[in-house]
C-alpha cells in the first residue's frame, strides 16, 4: 500500500513538473505538433480499418437479430449503430488501440532515453526534461484523440452502411434515416469527454512508466508492457465512470 502511495505521488510530481512554464515556448509548440504528427498520421490506418470493420458487424449483428423480429422495422439499425458508435465503441475501442500502439511507443522512447542516460544530459544542462520530453507528449494526445475518435465514428457509421447495402438487409434511405433519427449533440459531448480524458490517460500513464525506468533492456520491455496494461485498465475504468455520471 505504502508503495501505491509513493507511486502516486511520484507520478504527481513530475505530471506537475511536465505543465511547469516552458523556457522557450516555440520549442515546445515544435515538438508538439511533431508528436500530434506521429500520435495522429501513424494511427490513421489501424483506426480507420478497425473501426470501419466495427461498424459493419455491428450493423450486420443487429440485422441479424431484427430480421427475426417482424415488428421492428430494418431502418433502427442505422440509430443503433450510431449511438453505439458514438456513446462506447469509437472512444473506448480507439483507446485501447492507442494504448498498444502509442502508449507502447512512448514508454519505449523514454525508457530508452533513460536508460542511456540522455535524460540525465538534458537535466546537467538544465533543461526541464518532464516539461520538454512529457508536456508535448500529453498535449498531442489531448488534441489529436478526439479527432481520431471521430474519424472513427465516421468510418464505423460508413463501414454499417456499406455492410448492410451490400447484405441487401435495407436500403440506403433506410440506414441514413436510421442514421438521422433521435440524434443528440449531448452524445457527442460525451464521446468528446471520453476521447480528451483516454487522450490524458493514455499520455501520462505511458510516459511516467518510461520516464521512471530503471535498468536495461529488460526493463524497457516491461515498462512498455506496464504501459499497455495500466492505460487499458484506467480507460475502461474511466469509461465506466464517465458513462455513470453523465449518461
Amino acid at each position: 500500500m505504502v508503495r501505491v502511495f509513493e507511486t502516486f505521488g511520484e507520478y504527481i510530481t513530475i505530471m506537475y513538473r511536465a505543465f511547469s512554464k516552458p523556457e522557450k515556448a516555440a520549442m515546445y509548440w515544435r515538438e508538439t505538433f511533431r508528436q500530434a504528427k506521429d500520435i495522429g498520421i501513424g494511427s490513421m490506418p489501424i483506426i480507420a480499418i478497425v473501426a470501419t470493420f466495427i461498424g459493419a458487424v455491428s450493423a450486420v449483428q443487429f440485422a441479424y437479430q431484427f430480421s427475426s423480429l417482424n415488428l421492428v422495422p430494418m431502418w433502427w439499425i442505422g440509430s443503433v449503430v450510431r449511438k453505439a458508435m458514438i456513446l462506447e465503441l469509437a472512444p473506448t475501442i480507439s483507446a485501447l488501440l492507442l494504448a498498444g500502439k502509442v502508449g507502447s511507443n512512448i514508454a519505449s522512447e523514454l525508457g530508452t532515453m533513460r536508460v542511456t542516460e540522455q535524460i540525465d544530459a538534458l537535466e546537467i544542462m538544465g533543461v526541464n526534461t518532464p516539461a520538454y520530453l512529457i508536456g508535448p507528449k500529453i498535449a498531442a494526445a489531448v488534441f489529436v484523440v478526439p479527432m481520431l475518435v471521430v474519424i472513427a465514428v465516421f468510418l464505423g457509421i460508413m463501414g454499417g452502411w456499406a455492410a448492410g447495402v451490400g447484405g441487401h438487409f435495407y436500403t440506403t434511405a433506410e440506414y441514413m434515416r436510421g442514421v438521422q433519427d433521435g440524434f443528440k449533440s449531448y452524445d457527442v459531448f460525451i464521446m468528446l469527454v471520453k476521447s480528451v480524458l483516454f487522450g490524458l490517460i493514455l499520455a501520462t500513464v505511458s510516459c511516467y512508466k518510461g520516464f521512471t525506468v530503471k535498468g536495461g533492456a529488460v526493463e524497457i520491455g516491461q515498462s512498455s508492457t506496464q504501459a499497455v496494461v495500466y492505460s487499458s485498465i484506467f480507460v475502461v475504468i474511466v469509461n465506466f465512470v464517465v458513462a455513470f455520471l453523465l449518461l
